[in-house]
């Protein structure tokens, strides 16, 4: 390689982490947004690439983008290059005497707005060179393709690839308003009574609306799953519970969602022998991909979000 051909390569190294990301993203749109460009922009600078390369890089058409096989064979030798440059710049930044630079945490929508939100102004005052995006959803993404740092997530279990803490343990329980049981009580003894009442529901794919429970104390072990039905099928468990504090029908939440509504007393529990059992997992963990480095901000964040939930979500 002569020195004009090495001059033209090191003007390509933007385009080529251009294509990485535009791989990792699946998308032009997607693409920019991560890189804060226009999609014409990435279009270009792919065009570019493709122009010095000789060959095709990607194929387009009007409802997808797919990487040629020599788009991906770039791809596969960069990408893991381009992961130590940036970690190797995040190690340099770390040197700093406080925790900086930009921080994105994904959290679930009624987790994050009655227990993250709210302290989040002791955090920032403390580290305010962080800047922090937080990314509201209850959708279980890959991390690394949406150019996360971390997530915070209630799961059975978390990923191989993932280092995660546990936060706290997090039960389901059934609530309704007493303005409803005192309408269509009485309340149910039982989980099959159960059948009798208006059911809000989380839905979970195709499958049918059914509830299990397991008994707790004298007797505990047995289970029951029971068919439920009511006016009100919703995917947020914050829904879930405003529609039972508006007198709608029998709720099926996570405690961090009920726990403000049962203090108040907004709400009661129904069948507290009664523990849910499936309808949400058990324990809500904080995790991030694996890499040998973890940015001051990642840490600091880590450790200041374990002792916001170290307590757990009983009623006040």
């Amino acid at each position: 390689m002569n020195s004009n051909d090495s001059v033209k390569t090191e003007q390509l190294w933007s385009h080529l982490w251009w294509l990485v990301v535009l791989e990792q993203q699946g998308s032009f749109t997607a693409a920019a947004a991560r890189l804060g460009v226009s999609k014409a922009a990435v279009s270009q600078h792919i065009a570019g690439l493709e122009r010095a390369a000789g060959v095709p890089l990607v194929r387009r058409t009007t409802r997808s983008m797919l990487l040629t096989e020599a788009g991906q064979h770039l791809v596969q030798d960069t990408r893991d290059a381009f992961a130590r440059i940036a970690g190797s710049f995040a190690q340099v930044r770390d040197l700093a005497d406080a925790p900086r630079g930009r921080l994105r945490v994904t959290a679930p929508v009624a987790l994050a707005r009655q227990h993250l939100v709210p302290r989040l102004p002791g955090f920032l005052d403390k580290y305010p060179d962080i800047q922090l995006e937080l990314d509201l959803s209850d959708q279980l993404r890959p991390l690394s393709q949406q150019g996360l740092d971390l997530a915070i997530r209630h799961i059975a279990t978390p990923p191989e690839n993932h280092v995660a803490w546990a936060l706290c343990a997090t039960h389901s329980v059934l609530v309704a308003s007493q303005a409803y049981l005192d309408r269509h009580g009485p309340a149910p003894a039982s989980p099959d009574e159960l059948r009798q009442h208006r059911c809000l529901h989380y839905p979970r794919g195709q499958e049918a609306a059914a509830w299990t429970l397991q008994r707790l104390g004298r007797g505990g072990g047995a289970r029951a799953t029971v068919p439920v039905r009511g006016p009100l099928v919703a995917n947020n468990s914050e829904a879930l519970r405003d529609a039972a504090i508006a007198g709608l029908g029998i709720a099926l939440v996570p405690d961090f969602s009920a726990q403000a509504a049962l203090a108040s007393g907004q709400l009661v529990r129904v069948l507290p022998q009664w523990r849910p059992m499936g309808a949400f997992s058990d324990t809500i963990y904080a995790m991030r991909p694996y890499s040998a480095h973890v940015p001051r901000a990642v840490a600091v964040f880590v450790e200041w979000v374990r002792e916001v939930f170290a307590q757990g979500f009983a009623p006040d």
